[in-house]
């Protein structure tokens, strides 16, 4: 009998985990589960915008391609005419700016699609980027509510994820030169250039 009083401590109870005391109070059971249901949502949604960034870029890089392959047609298919052209004939030379004006219409419709899908592109990115943000602040919340169990303050905790959202500023960096302006100016001086190749190629 006195051993048995020596060590009172292996017959006392666990103390519950803070999950069961969460389970036993309503507030708390509910506000888990809607946070582990917005988790699920965020991951779905950053799953989504993943997927459409797969997408446009798939796109920007098939435009690319058709962008390189219309003009090395069209000059292959040129210096054929040209050469078929009677020497001293003129014709061609004189006819030059209406594959030039082709030319420079296709190029500058694919300019402006590459554009058009890279703006998309950055606003996806600056979606998903948010997306995740929330989702490392819900979860966090979510993993101080399971320590905390009943101790976690509602009020406190929940205004303070609010607070977090609500105050969160996007990085804004100013440049004079963005990868965006290159790759137009790139597509103009691959354009101009075909101009003048084309003028040669019929002229010479």
């Amino acid at each position: 009998m006195a051993d048995q009083g020596t060590n009172p401590s292996i017959m006392d109870p666990k103390p519950p985990h803070p999950l069961h005391h969460i389970a036993e109070t309503p507030t708390h059971k509910l506000l888990l589960k809607q946070w582990l249901k917005e988790e699920e949502l965020i991951l779905i949604r950053v799953a989504l915008k993943e997927t459409q960034m797969d997408s446009i870029r798939k796109e920007i890089t098939q435009l690319y391609i058709f962008f390189f392959l219309f003009h090395s047609i069209s000059l292959l298919l040129l210096f054929n005419a040209s050469s078929r052209d009677p020497p001293g004939s003129g014709t061609s030379c004189k006819r030059s700016w209406i594959p030039s004006l082709c030319s420079l219409l296709c190029s500058m419709g694919i300019t402006w699609a590459v554009r058009y899908k890279t703006e998309v592109e950055l606003h996806l990115e600056k979606l998903l980027q948010r997306e995740k943000e929330d989702g490392r602040l819900l979860s966090k919340c979510v993993e101080e509510l399971k320590k905390k169990g009943v101790e976690f303050d509602l009020l406190k905790e929940v205004d303070a994820l609010r607070r977090a959202k609500s105050l969160r500023v996007e990085a804004k960096v100013v440049r004079k030169w963005t990868a965006r302006d290159f790759e137009t100016l790139f597509f103009f001086t691959v354009s101009f250039l075909v101009m003048g190749l084309t003028r040669i190629i019929l002229c010479s």
